[in-house]
This record gives C-alpha cells, structure tokens and sequence, in this order.
C-alpha cells in the first residue's frame, strides 16, 4: 500500500489521562479495541512491550481470533528469548493468524526495565544484539538447510526451523531508535525505520541520516514509519481546547501517582537518544510546523509517543501529509481516549489521507504518461 496506519492494542483503558480500574488484561475490551481499529480502515495495531505487560504474543494470537483482516505487530526485546525460539514462535503466529503477524523489535532504551528482567548489557551493546538477533531470524524464517552462526552474542550449530513462516518470504520486521548506533542496525537490517514525531526539519534531518546509513549497507531506505497522537474536534480553536484539557488530564494523573511505574519520571533525563531528541524540539517550542504540539512531551519528560497533532480531521490529514511528502509511509498514532480516539482518527482522518495521496500518485502517473 501507498499509505500504512498503525494503532495500539491496549489490553485495557488505561492512558496518560485514564487511571486503570482493573486488572492489566481486559480480554472484552481487547477484543473491542482491536476491532474498532479493523472496522475503521487501520491496517496494523502494536501489541506493545514492558517488563511487567501481559505477553504480547499471546495477546496477538487471541486477537487474531477475533479479527479477520488487521495485521498484528508484536514487539519484542531481543534479551527475552533466544532468536531460534523466537523464530519458531513466531511463525507459528504468522500461522495462527493466517498471514497477518509483524514483529517490531526494540532493543531497549531504559536500562531499568531491561535489569527489570536481568539484562545488564551496555546500550551500544544491545544494539549489537539486536542485529544478530535479526539476521537470524531472517535466515531462521527463510532457511531450509541448517546453517550456524556465530557472532558476539548468539553462538549455535545445525539450527533449522521445521515451520516457516505463511508469508513469503517472511513477515515485516519494524525496529527504532536515533542514536547512530540505532541509525546503523535499522538502516542495515529493518524493513521498517519507527521514528517518533519531531517537527518537519528533525524529521528531513534523520532521513538523511538513514539514507546514509542504508546508502552503506548497500540498500534501499527501509519504509518509514512515524508516531503522533492526535487530537481531533470540530475547529482548531476546538481541538485546541480539548488538548489543554488533555494536558490538565495528564497533570491529574500523575498528581494521582496513576503513571507511577509505568512512564517516564518526568525529572530525570532520558536516557535514549529519541526521547532527549524530543524534549530538543520542547526547549524550541510548543507548536511547530502546521499542528505539532510539543507540550505532553515536556509534561512526561520525553516519555515515548508524546507529540500531538491537534486540529480538524482536515488539518491533521495536511500535517500527516507534510511528512508523506518528506517520504514517510506509515503513520502510527494513538489518542488519548484510545477506544474513541482511533475510532474517529480512522473515521475522519484516515480516508483524507488515503484520498490525497491516491490522488497524488494518479497525478504522476498521468504525467509520466503524457
């Protein structure tokens, strides 16, 4: 597809502005969320990963019970499980949920959550991980003679899988990060680069970087990939309002202790390079470009997803489209209200975006043509 969207699959309510109630996995409203973003013209959701979360590949193969057509990305820490069992797992998900499993790997920004379930390695280190770690589960997926390997941290002899993936030749593999050794691994191994959403220049900045980086491993640029969360209403002056009220939300919660444990402690400094990247384009400013909105990113201390496009459907779909033209071509984004907020996200925004750059690509085929 010319355009990708990918949303969350939150395993229950809970939010930066919605304390959680109940137990960490709501299967009714799991399923709910996950069809939501089916029903409303989303092509993947994230089943996403900490330390103490319900295990995300379970989580996917019920999902994928649930649903018929959406693609589930699961992520995963590469010092979780060792990369031939990861392969075989995984594409037996590919198989449960017939052809529609992902997997996004992280390698680990918070040296906490990673002692959390005893990795101890060094940053740069874990980025070295993470290459082996998906090379072998490339050969792993595609291999149908046993093969070794032997790098600095995976050592193995004769391994091959007896089930392979159903897509072919293999599943997407999504991975992110903007430290250069980030940039090195995604540009060299990933089929898809996961950047978070800076202003338009940040971005144009770290495509080049990627470009060099891919230029080096003899490869094309992986698809791009970029996060927001938006936040929609009838006027801009409207949308303006409610997130006002979302930082106020946000405020609350964390006066509540509701985010204790689970997002970035606000008062130190982050310690990967994305996050110090965002709270850069704080000290810039609050609004940037046509809709971005830096303010939450300040708020939870750089934690993650926090940049907000804020506008009218029609102005969130031209600020999404701003970077379609810088080459991105997946937009991930997740609301505030996650349940309300993809449904009308993928109500009101996603067929703006799919109708301009339809039209687009009509336009240069015609004039190619003429």
């Amino acid at each position: 597809m010319p355009v990708e969207f990918l949303g969350i699959a939150g395993t229950n309510p809970a939010s930066e502005v919605t304390p959680r109630t109940g137990g960490a996995l709501d299967l009714e409203y799991t399923a709910k969320l996950a069809r939501a973003h089916e029903d409303n013209g989303w092509d993947r959701i994230l089943f996403a990963y900490h330390s103490g979360s319900p295990d995300p590949s379970q989580v996917a193969a019920y999902v994928a019970s649930k649903t018929e057509r959406i693609n589930l990305v699961v992520a995963h820490r590469p010092n979780v499980a060792y990369p031939t069992l990861t392969a075989k797992t995984f594409a037996t998900l590919d198989h449960i949920s017939g052809g529609r499993f992902e997997v996004h790997v992280i390698t680990g920004g918070s040296t906490a959550d990673q002692a959390a379930e005893g990795d101890f390695l060094a940053k740069d280190d874990r980025y070295g991980r993470t290459r082996e770690f998906i090379q072998i589960l490339k050969q792993a997926w595609t291999s149908d003679e046993r093969f070794d390997f032997a790098g600095e941290h995976y050592q193995f002899e004769q391994f091959v899988a007896d089930i392979k993936p159903l897509q072919q030749p293999r599943p997407r593999i999504s991975f992110g990060g903007s430290s250069a050794a980030a940039y090195a691994v995604g540009a060299s191994e990933a089929d898809i680069f996961a950047l978070w959403g800076e202003p338009l220049a940040g971005t144009k900045e770290q495509l080049a970087t990627i470009d060099a980086e891919a230029l080096k491993a003899g490869r094309p640029r992986p698809t791009i990939q970029i996060a927001f969360r938006p936040i929609l209403a009838e006027t801009d002056e409207l949308a303006w309002a409610k997130a006002e009220r979302i930082l106020g939300r946000i405020k609350d919660a964390q006066a509540g202790g509701a985010a204790r444990g689970r997002y970035r402690d606000p008062r130190k400094t982050p310690e990967n390079a994305g996050s110090q990247r965002l709270l850069k384009a704080v000290e810039a400013g609050e609004r940037h470009d046509r809709a971005l909105w830096t303010a939450p990113t300040g708020l939870t201390g750089g934690g993650g997803n926090s940049t907000a496009l804020v506008g009218t459907p029609e102005t969130v779909a031209a600020a999404l489209l701003d970077y379609y033209d810088l080459g991105v071509r997946i937009f991930s984004a997740r609301g505030y209200d996650i349940y309300d907020d993809a449904v009308d996200f993928g109500r009101y925004v996603i067929p703006l975006v799919r109708e301009e750059v339809a039209h687009r690509e009509n336009a240069t085929r015609e004039d190619l043509a003429s």
